[in-house]
């Protein structure tokens, strides 16, 4: 195993940081996939169709679909 240089230290602590985010980002990104997918939901039982739905969100119906059966 390589040693890591004094001089490149502050390059792997940019790059835990990084990761770091990256990380939460994806852990913050799922969580509103699942959010967005029950408010989905809400709307269609309210009886709005899944072209109601992606009409306003400005995707298509296919993408509703997709995004309801993803989880």
């Amino acid at each position: 195993m390589r040693t890591v240089r004094p001089e490149h230290r502050q390059r792997f602590a940019e790059l835990r940081e990084v990761r770091a985010a990256a990380v939460k980002h994806a852990l913050e990104a799922r969580e509103l996939s699942k959010r967005r997918a029950e408010m989905i939901d809400d709307l269609v039982e309210l009886g709005y169709s899944q072209a109601d739905v992606a009409r306003e969100l400005g995707v298509s119906r296919q993408s509703i679909q997709k995004m309801l059966a993803a989880r």
